[in-house]
């Protein structure tokens, strides 16, 4: 069962409208929190995706990030993946088009 603070970052996640993007920094300040590696480590834990869309959170270099708990690999891809379906493109590891990112 997630916990309070885990539901707050989940449903902040999902207002991400779908082709947008923002960084883990972003929902954290929209959550009142001061950590973006606790809002990691709450997506790592996402029950609810792909209702809630995890994918759509990145780093604040606008690079990936992390997904499922993983930094590289098969998990990364499918992040890499589930954005462009999206329209959401990365050039030499970083957001394509950085106005795809919403601000906090």
């Amino acid at each position: 069962m997630p916990t309070a603070f885990q539901e707050r970052v989940y449903a902040a996640v999902r207002q991400i409208p779908r082709g947008r993007v923002v960084t883990y920094k972003t929902v954290a300040a929209r959550i009142g929190c001061a950590s973006s590696r606790a809002v990691g480590q709450a997506l790592r834990r996402n029950p609810y995706a792909p209702e809630t869309p995890c994918h759509r959170v990145i780093a604040s270099d606008l690079t990936l990030g992390g997904f499922s708990g993983q930094r590289k690999g098969p998990a990364l891809a499918k992040k890499r993946r589930l954005l462009a379906k999206e329209g959401v493109a990365f050039r030499n590891g970083k957001l394509a088009d950085p106005s795809r990112a919403l601000a906090s």
